[in-house]
């Protein structure tokens, strides 16, 4: 690996186009390796690069080739393992290596700053803490929990870790102002996780018979086996996990965690940290560059045994890989909507294989591709049917709401069953997946719905701050005094968003806390921890939400979980609709009496005779997949066969579609056995979004490999034509979504 002058690099550049770039080894380098970045110049501008390989002969002449102008660092921060998953990414999804391999970086590492573990700030206790501490903080619980934390961390924590679990700079500034804790800073010191005589801090929890049988499972082989850990809401998979990574970590290896999104990771990383002394790195969209890039190099070198992330995770070096887990693994969060359009979760298993290492998929609600897998007996399958502890799985009932009087969306059973439960002292969840206000504002007079003017949707009506929202493009303005068409004053809101059922829930509870959590409510840092931890008091509350709260939380004092519109998402024009209507009614209904207090769950719907709803209502997941399943195979759709989509969007409609048309005909001309279908072009769901008007075209086809080459052909097509400006294509290789 010198630089002799028979030596070219090839270097992986992030731009689009497909291809490797050869340039000339800098003067006096002789250490250059596949993985290390370079900076090269690129046209005008200098670009941060990697070196793909290094090779003895170019099909350019050497004086024609430009030379590597810098070598930041003097190892390659991607491995050879990272850099193979990222050539199968690259060809699988059919996206230029370059960009690929960026995606592996964190950001200041793209943009060509050190690799380097910077000064950190480390709290820790003055003393020891008891009971007169206790007694002065009384008033200021949080400060008396922060605390608590610090005192099973004698070392000290930075200031990352604590806003992690829910800990923020006020809270730490306050009680440095009354002398509790004092703040140093020191240079970082990369320690190996398997210096540390024992990486377990607590005592495991018992486990029951089928967690055992789990884990087991898991840990018959150490070598590379996708095991789908098929688990009910509320079994206790977290706990198979932590004792499967305290194997793992006794076994002097790292493990990599993968969680859907960061609303997880606050109450993961508290469980984690809790569990294991090791270091526990984080990664997620929440932390600033500097804390990424420390989290990143904390995993890369070994430092941490732990490393807990959302999807880009995937891509992070952990050089003694010895177990994936990917939880929640049906969850939509993991496949990537824009730029390198990856599946987390595939790409894990791919992982694993190089890696040599089981790989463990868990969910309550398993996808369709995953289950397949399983009974084909690709995965092993690894049931949890009981729930951990004295917990019982909560009874699920249908509320017929046809020809009910609602209030504000609510029948008056439900109404009377919340206050029951409130007055209990328990806690009550209502689901409802509408952000805002109202979805829409309409005029009683002429009957005009105030539109986005940019996409084909309704501008969503909120409250607070008051304003018209557009949540596709983010087009906002105020709303408006009169109807634009016939100038009535009469305008009303139609429907129900989260910021509506607030209002309404706490004029019928005005004595109850309420906390409403969605993106808008939680978009500052800390508020969904914050409102997290109110939860996990215990006091009686209303908890209001979308999605984000069916996501693996654990809250042992909600014991009614109310689902306001079920109906939504039974009619869906996307194939994965009802999948994915029936995997979040389980989850949210899966929040419900996860402790002694038994859990009750109510779902409004007028359809109450659905075969869907009649089996989800059973808690008969297995049948429902097993009915999408049958008519997925009648239709050739995944899992029972391949999709990929092509995607245009540009100013004048005509453009993108005759762009798909002509890629239409030159792909049936090329094909030889009919193997692939290619259905389109057809106008995307929503037609116009963001001013550009979108086009689909579809490829399906019941062999993988029939369906690649057909891919590759339509690449190197669109590839090689010189488009109209402001017309872009994408393609997406096996879409979660059809919008």
């Amino acid at each position: 690996m010198t630089s002799c002058d028979d030596h070219y690099l090839s270097i992986a550049i992030p731009t689009p186009l497909r291809q490797m770039f050869d340039y000339l080894p800098p003067d006096n380098e002789a250490n250059l390796q596949p993985g290390m970045r370079v900076q090269v110049p690129f046209g005008p501008r200098k670009l941060i690069g990697i070196v793909e390989a290094i090779k003895s002969e170019s099909d350019y002449p050497k004086e024609k080739l430009r030379q590597v102008t810098a070598v930041p660092d003097r190892v390659a921060l991607i491995p050879e393992d990272i850099m193979q998953l990222c050539r199968w990414a690259s060809s699988y999804y059919h996206y230029s290596l370059g960009e690929t391999l960026l995606q592996a970086l964190p950001k200041v590492l793209r943009q060509g700053k050190p690799a380097t573990r910077e000064k950190i700030a480390l709290w820790s206790l003055i003393s020891p803490l008891d009971e007169s501490i206790a007694v002065s903080l009384k008033r200021a619980p949080k400060q008396l929990k922060a605390l608590q934390w610090l005192s099973e961390y004698p070392e000290g924590l930075s200031e990352p870790e604590l806003r992690e679990v829910g800990f923020s700079k006020a809270i730490l500034s306050q009680l440095q102002k009354k002398q509790r804790v004092l703040v140093r800073e020191i240079e970082l010191v990369d320690r190996l996780f398997t210096e540390y005589a024992n990486p377990v801090r607590q005592t495991p929890l018992t486990l029951n018979s089928e967690q055992a049988f789990a884990l087991d499972g898991i840990l018959e082989s150490p070598s590379f086996h996708p095991i789908l850990l098929d688990g009910v809401t509320g079994s206790g998979k977290t706990e198979v996990y932590l004792q499967a990574i305290e194997a793992t970590l006794k076994a002097g290896k790292q493990a990599l965690v993968l969680v859907p999104e960061i609303g997880l990771t606050p109450q993961t990383v508290k469980r984690f940290r809790s569990r294991f002394s090791v270091p526990v790195a984080c990664l997620h969209s929440g932390l600033s560059d500097g804390e990424r890039l420390q989290g990143w190099l904390a995993a890369s070198r070994a430092t941490a045994g732990v490393l807990i992330a959302t999807r880009s995770g995937i891509f992070t070096p952990l050089p003694k890989l010895g177990l994936i887990i990917v939880d929640e693994e049906h969850d939509n969060s993991y496949k990537q909507q824009d730029t390198l359009r990856y599946n987390a979760r595939d790409l894990a298993i791919y992982r694993a294989k190089i890696a040599d290492c089981p790989v463990v998929l868990g969910s309550a609600t398993p996808s369709l591709e995953t289950l397949v897998n399983a009974r084909k007996g690709r995965y092993s399958h690894l049931e949890i049917k009981s729930r951990a502890g004295h917990a019982r799985p909560p009874t699920l009932e249908l509320l017929d709401i046809r020809q009910q009087t609602l209030h504000e969306g609510f029948a008056q059973s439900l109404i009377t069953k919340m206050k029951s439960t409130l007055d209990k002292g328990e806690q009550v969840m209502v689901f409802l997946n509408r952000r805002g206000y109202a979805p829409s504002l309409i005029c009683h007079d002429c009957g005009e719905v105030i539109d986005c003017p940019h996409c084909d949707v309704h501008l969503t009506l909120h409250r607070m701050p008051p304003h018209m929202h557009c949540h596709h493009c983010d087009f906002q303005t105020p709303i408006p005094w009169s109807c634009p068409k016939c100038q009535s004053k009469r305008l009303q809101p139609v429907g129900q968003g989260t910021e509506r059922c607030e209002l309404v829930l706490e004029q019928m509870f005005p004595n109850t806390p309420l906390m409403r959590v969605d993106r808008d409510s939680t978009r500052r840092k800390n508020a969904l921890s914050e409102i997290l931890n109110t939860v996990h008091s215990g006091e009686p509350c209303i908890l209001l939400g979308t999605q984000m709260l069916a996501k693996g939380h654990h809250f042992p004092d909600v014991t009614l979980v109310a689902i306001v519109n079920a109906d939504s998402g039974l009619f869906s024009s996307d194939f994965r609709g009802l999948e994915k209507t029936g995997q979040l009614i389980l989850q949210v209904a899966g929040r419900a009496g996860r402790e002694k207090k038994p859990g009750h769950v109510i779902i409004q719907t007028h359809n109450p005779q659905h075969p869907a709803l009649q089996m989800l209502a059973s808690q008969q997941y297995s049948r429902f997949a097993d009915s999408l399943l049958s008519e997925r195979k009648q239709l050739q759709l995944p899992p029972e066969g391949y999709l990929a989509l092509f995607r245009t969007e540009s100013s004048i409609a005509a453009t993108g579609e005759n762009l798909l048309k002509n890629l239409r005909n030159l792909l049936l001309s090329h094909q030889q056995d009919h193997s692939v279908r290619v259905l389109g072009p057809i106008p995307a769901p929503m037609e116009k979004r963001q001013g550009r008007y979108r086009y689909q075209l579809f490829l399906q086809s019941h062999q993988r490999v029939s369906l690649h080459r057909m891919l590759d052909l339509a690449v190197k097509q669109l590839d090689s034509l010189k488009l109209p400006k402001g017309l872009r294509w994408t393609l997406d290789v096996d879409p979660q979504e059809m919008t």
